[in-house]
């Protein structure tokens, strides 16, 4: 999947350095619900592991740098107790903190959501974003997501917190 500014593409093995560049950072895993990465080789895993699935996890690779700044996805509702309907997948995504406010999770999200509607008889996607994060609210509501009204905690966050998530649903 490609637009101007990125290219939506499976992560690769060679990616685990820059993926840690960006991932180590302690503003950008904490705001998505994941603790910074602690190494190259953790990031080499999380590739092999959580990234592995090339038909829904992808990164967002800038195409002026052919370099990946972030991942995007969707899929099985997450740990987070999000009011999923039956078969709606969670959407998720994350954007290292240098290329934060230029629009580039907005331009990924956009493109996976075409990429469901044409590849997928998914009817609806649900996600959500820590009330802290609001950002990444506003993203979501860019793609046509709305507000359910509802909040939900994230009782199983890596630093043992319980964070408020304003979740959000766009029927498709």
């Amino acid at each position: 999947m490609e637009s101007e500014r990125i290219i939506l593409r499976p992560w690769r093995e060679s990616d685990a350095k820059t993926l840690y560049k960006w991932a180590s950072d302690p503003e950008v895993g904490p705001r998505a619900g994941w603790a910074p990465h602690k190494s190259a080789e953790e990031s080499l895993v999380i590739i092999r592991t959580v990234f592995h699935d090339a038909t829904n996890t992808w990164a967002i690779e800038l195409k002026e740098t052919g370099e990946a700044i972030g991942a995007m996805g969707y899929g099985p509702s997450c740990e987070c107790n999000l009011p999923a309907r039956e078969g709606e997948p969670t959407i998720g995504y994350w954007v290292a903190k240098p290329y934060w406010n230029q629009g580039i999770c907005t331009e990924a999200l956009r493109l996976m959501i075409d990429h469901i509607r044409q590849t997928t008889d998914i009817k609806s996607l649900i996600s959500g974003h820590f009330v802290d994060n609001p950002a990444s609210g506003r993203v979501m509501e860019k793609c046509g997501f709305v507000p359910t009204g509802e909040t939900c905690m994230d009782v199983n966050m890596y630093q043992g917190e319980n964070r408020p998530i304003r979740v959000l649903r766009l029927e498709l």
